[in-house]
């Protein structure tokens, strides 16, 4: 059995799951899977058919030559990368490149291919992919909107890793409902990241009765998506899909001057490690004041390649049993903002109950 994607956008992030496929290919009972199988389905069973970016260091080029490019920065925990039998396409620029980014040095940012764009919707039907994963850079919008609408018309499932409102915007679900094509999203979470900290504390707080009051969260980065994410007005979903991550938690949603959730900054030389702080002040027991302060420090492309993983082999179950439209319980666990909110611990047992077929979608 195997699970054939697509990849659109061949940056850090593809990087740390391609790595991880042939991690746990030779280390099967190493740390670090949530589910070691899924409906039968091992790590090693992913194979890359086909990939699409727009930079000129990658596009032409095989897949594994691509994944080692400037600007790619991610941690190299696996050096034998698997040869996939797969030349990375041009995809269409749109929206995808911020003219801000122009200004920095070329091995940290990006630079355009002249490549004409490839069909997109041909490449996936004779790769024959289950599924294409949007990696595409935050702000993208119609680059996103591009590739769902190719996986619409080449009857492939869709995994949006990207804070573009999708698979949880209704009108689009339903497309998906229609065709019968599974899709998961919107906006990955880390395995263990800023979002699912801050979520779990904020939940915390709740099942204890201690009164959020106002927190903040703010994270320093230095590779293309924190260079990237240096022209605010790319950040509107990015922001949104974070803050309202966290306010899901909470009974009564803070106001809007108690809450700050966002990308802070870009510091090069962190590369693709992400720091996070996160403050939280909240009111205990007779309204005595009690306030956390915590510091995160994670290595940000595997961090989310331990989730997209587990997306990657749920929706595949889904494909086999034939169940399209928006998949709200893996969405639930894997995205910042799914279709339905839960807590966490809610969706973790939503999942457990999809993949051993006792829950629907």
């Amino acid at each position: 059995m195997s699970i054939k994607i697509a990849i659109a956008g061949v940056g850090n992030c593809a990087s740390a799951l391609v790595q991880g496929i042939a991690f746990y290919r030779e280390n099967p009972n190493a740390a670090g899977l949530m589910h070691k199988e899924i409906g039968g389905y091992k790590p090693q069973d992913i194979e890359v058919v086909a990939a699409f970016d727009v930079d000129r260091r990658k596009v032409g080029k095989s897949l594994k030559e691509a994944l080692l490019s400037d600007p790619n920065c991610a941690t190299i925990f696996h050096k034998d990368l698997p040869d996939f039998p797969v030349t990375v396409q041009m995809g269409p620029v749109l929206d995808g490149i911020s003219e801000h980014t122009k200004k920095y040095a070329e091995e940290r940012s990006f630079s355009v291919s002249d490549q004409p764009p490839c069909d997109v919707v041909k490449v996936l039907k004779e790769s024959g992919a289950d599924m294409l994963i949007n990696y595409v850079p935050v702000g993208s919008e119609e680059v996103a909107h591009y590739y769902a609408e190719a996986c619409l018309e080449a009857n492939v499932g869709f995994i949006n890793a990207m804070p573009s409102f999708i698979v949880s915007d209704p009108k689009w679900a339903k497309k998906f409902e229609e065709k019968n094509i599974p899709a998961i999203g919107d906006d990955i979470k880390s395995q263990l990241g800023a979002t699912i900290v801050h979520r779990v504390l904020t939940d915390l707080f709740e099942k204890r009765g201690i009164k959020l009051n106002k927190t903040y969260q703010l994270n320093f980065g230095g590779n293309t998506d924190f260079l990237n994410m240096l022209n605010r007005d790319r950040l509107d979903s990015k922001k949104k899909s974070k803050t309202n991550s966290v306010q899901s938690q909470l009974n009564i949603p803070l106001a809007d001057d108690q809450i700050h959730i966002g990308p802070s900054d870009y510091v090069p030389f962190l590369r693709d490690n992400k720091l996070c702080y996160i403050f939280m002040e909240g009111l205990g027991f007779g309204e005595v004041p009690i306030t956390i302060e915590l510091k995160l420090s994670v290595e940000d492309s595997p961090n989310s390649a331990g989730v997209i993983m587990d997306a990657i082999r749920c929706l595949k179950v889904a494909k086999d049993r034939g169940e399209g439209g928006a998949l709200t319980s893996i969405s639930s666990f894997t995205m910042k903002s799914p279709p339905q909110q839960f807590t966490d611990s809610t969706a973790c047992q939503y999942v457990e109950e999809f993949i051993n077929g006792k829950r629907g979608k």
